[in-house]
């Protein structure tokens, strides 16, 4: 495939993933002891495909919103723009540095929902059970598909032994800190770590750290703005799967350096 058609198929796939996010955006961020969103703003119940999770990103009954009217689901869900923009750019990094080998197949197919992962997280502060404890599973089985192609750049064991050490040093950071780590980002910590662990222990040990680094420069700026103090919580799931794009990133280019490409 020349490069032309490899970066078009790349942002094909993920406009068109990111444009199926903001409904789903809608539907969970909603507050942990509260039911999924099951209608629109206006009260029209969500239908369509996969029982309503799949459809336009603003709902076809309601009426598009006055010009300069703001709020917070405008044309009934969330905007579409960024969620296609991000979506987009994620895996335009992904295809850059991992290129054709097998395991980019499962980058791109975990990249909208870890997009959508980390807005919902910075909605409402949340990472719902059912998109990571699926995810968790569903990574494991695909990295051991990739295992199996010709040219795969890493280890599926490995995959698997890093998503139960991030895990469980997510989980006794929990313990010791439950005010400072969810438990949305423990489960969360079992995709990073298989995603990490398949390039290496330096990669998952880099990626934690530039999640970490991420999130403490953030809240320290926004104390320094003062739109946060250092009891305020913030959403942790960007920055754990900031962290683990800029680790695949790092780990994919240097297998093309030393592959001479």
């Amino acid at each position: 495939m020349d490069i032309v058609g490899f970066v078009a198929g790349v942002m094909l796939w993920g406009a068109l993933a990111g444009l199926l996010l903001p409904r789903a955006v809608y539907r969970l961020a909603v507050e942990a002891d509260l039911p999924r969103r099951s209608a629109c703003p206006a009260g029209h119940r969500l239908t369509g495909p996969a029982r309503g999770w799949l459809g336009l990103a603003v709902c076809p009954r309601c009426t598009p919103p006055a010009p300069g009217t703001r709020s917070r689901w405008r044309g009934g869900f969330a905007p579409a723009g960024g969620a296609v923009l991000a979506t987009i750019l994620v895996c335009l990094a992904l295809g850059a540095g991992v290129g054709a080998r097998p395991e980019l197949v499962v980058w791109l197919l975990l990249a909208p929902f870890t997009v959508l992962l980390c807005l919902v997280d910075r909605a409402v502060h949340r990472l719902p059970d059912v998109l990571t404890l699926p995810l968790a599973a569903g990574t494991a089985l695909a990295l051991g598909a990739a295992a199996l192609a010709e040219g795969a750049g890493g280890s599926w064991t490995r995959a698997l032994l890093g998503g139960l050490a991030l895990g469980g040093a997510y989980l006794l950071l929990f313990f010791i800190n439950p005010r400072g780590m969810g438990f949305g980002d423990v489960k969360l910590a079992l995709v990073v770590g298989q995603v990490l662990g398949w390039y290496g222990w330096p990669v998952l040990l880099a990626g934690t750290f530039a999640a970490f680094l991420g999130g403490a420069v953030h809240g320290l700026a926004l104390i320094a703005l003062r739109r946060a103090d250092r009891n305020s919580p913030i959403p942790f799931g960007p920055f754990m799967a900031g962290g683990a794009l800029a680790g695949v990133v790092w780990a994919g280019l240097g297998l093309g350096a030393a592959a001479g490409l």
